[in-house]
């Protein structure tokens, strides 16, 4: 535990997730140019990459069964080997229909990396340093975002097409020849196989509960918008729609990133320190999204610079905001069904991320058909239909808050009824706060006061 091969490990890991964070993203940079080549419309090109996040939240409770019976470095090694399969058929597809099943490989490889990156390291380290650890898993796996936003980028707009995504393709096999040479699971790793009824039932319970549904709901509701902005759309709306250079456009994508580095810790603190509050926490990052979606899409003409950074940052934020969700299910499981609660509120963000990629694409179809029969020259990712389309997240958000807070409400209420713990309305804490303060100040120039 803790030794020098524990960090070997864990670096081989990390570098495996990494580059399946790159795969899973590739998309991203190259939606305009996959328009182009397969000469299809925006609702067909969203199909590129709502297939793939289709697959992946299909597999995550399936796949966690798996992980539990063979171990992580089988499904890593599985995982690389499909993603590199994947991008190979992208790299050489000459059809939509072909390049479609190139991301449903991606999409399967990348279900199997997460998850077993993370049951690795339990078994490899103990102690403090195993949160600090899954914290900077995620943080620095998110950099296969950047490794897309810009070298990939580079490659595809310098190269082409195909050399980009045997690019891509390579790094794969690198992942996979470390893996398979570096990776080792521990005994613990490896359990006797639990038959069908028994998984069906701890499933089953894992979705009776609130917590878990609440775990649900806050990943849907946080995760969704960025997973689409970085997955598909924010780089035709950056570089078609609002006419930024690439580079501008992948420095932008970049910043996401960035910005979770910076505000994951912050949110780990504040969710550690006020336990009975994350779902505020949630809230308020799902406020601040709809806030600044709001003042870029009814900007008069283009929103400036600056509100687009806003709103970049707002965004970087969700991604780092959806891990809340899996404290839920922490929370709120015993620890023999908690693979299934995490597999359960996986799916959340990504269920809400490929209905909202679908839909947008549908309506940037629809109102280029209008503006086509109205005379205009067609224009797919024009500013004026994103303003439209992009209304879509609204809906989907907006249905995802309010089952939150029905999850929320029968969460506190449970935890009522078996732990006597009330949870009341944020707005009565903090007035009941600022009454007891003023009630503490020194009167007369005394300085005795009260402990809050």
């Amino acid at each position: 535990m803790n030794s020098r091969r524990s960090w070997l490990i864990w670096g081989v890991a990390v570098f495996a997730y990494m580059i399946a964070v790159l795969q899973r993203t590739s998309l991203g940079v190259s939606g305009v140019a996959a328009s182009e080549r397969f000469g299809v419309t925006a609702s067909v090109l969203s199909s590129l990459a709502v297939v793939q996040l289709v697959v992946y939240a299909a597999l995550q409770i399936p796949v966690g069964i798996l992980l539990d019976r063979f171990g992580p470095k089988r499904l890593i090694t599985i995982g690389a080997a499909l993603m590199f399969l994947g991008q190979i058929v992208l790299a050489f597809a000459p059809s939509i229909g072909i390049a479609i099943g190139g991301r449903i490989l991606v999409g399967a490889g990348d279900a199997m990396t997460f998850i077993s990156v993370v049951r690795l390291l339990s078994s490899w380290f103990q102690g403090p340093i195993l949160p600090q650890l899954s914290q900077w898993t995620g943080n620095i796996g998110q950099l296969g975002q950047v490794l897309s936003a810009i070298p990939l980028s580079l490659v595809l707009h310098g190269a082409g097409w195909t050399q980009a995504f045997l690019g891509a393709a390579s790094l794969s096999a690198i992942a996979l020849v470390l893996v398979i040479l570096l990776l080792a699971d521990r005994h613990t790793d490896v359990e006797p196989p639990v038959v069908a009824p028994g998984a069906l039932r701890r499933l089953r319970d894992a979705l009776a509960r609130p917590g878990t549904q609440l775990g649900f709901w806050s990943h849907f509701v946080t995760q969704s918008s960025g997973t689409v902005f970085t997955l598909l759309w924010g780089f035709p709306l950056l570089t078609a729609g609002l006419h930024y250079s690439t580079t501008e456009a992948s420095e932008l994508l970049t910043l996401i990133v960035i910005t979770g580095f910076v505000s994951g810790p912050v949110l780990g603190i504040l969710t550690a320190r006020f336990p009975l509050r994350r779902s505020n926490l949630v809230l308020g990052i799902v406020t601040a999204l709809g806030v600044v979606w709001t003042a870029v899409l009814v900007w008069p003409g283009s929103p400036p610079p600056w509100l687009i950074i806003v709103l970049v940052v707002v965004l970087g934020i969700g991604g780092p905001g959806s891990l809340i969700g899996f404290d839920f299910a922490r929370s709120f499981n015993p620890l023999r069904s908690l693979g299934s609660a995490n597999g359960v509120v996986n799916v959340g963000g990504f269920l809400a991320s490929f209905v909202m990629m679908y839909l947008i694409g549908v309506v940037l179809d629809l109102l280029n058909q209008r503006r086509i029969a109205s005379g205009v020259p067609s224009d797919i990712f024009a500013w004026d239909s994103f303003r439209v389309a992009l209304c879509v997240q609204y809906l989907i958000v907006g249905a995802g808050v309010v089952f939150l807070l029905h999850a929320r409400r029968r969460t506190r209420r449970r935890m009522q009824e078996e732990e006597g713990i009330q949870v009341g309305p944020l707005w009565v804490v903090l007035v009941g706060r600022w009454r007891r303060r003023r009630a503490a100040r020194p009167v007369n120039g005394s300085s005795d006061s009260l402990s809050d």
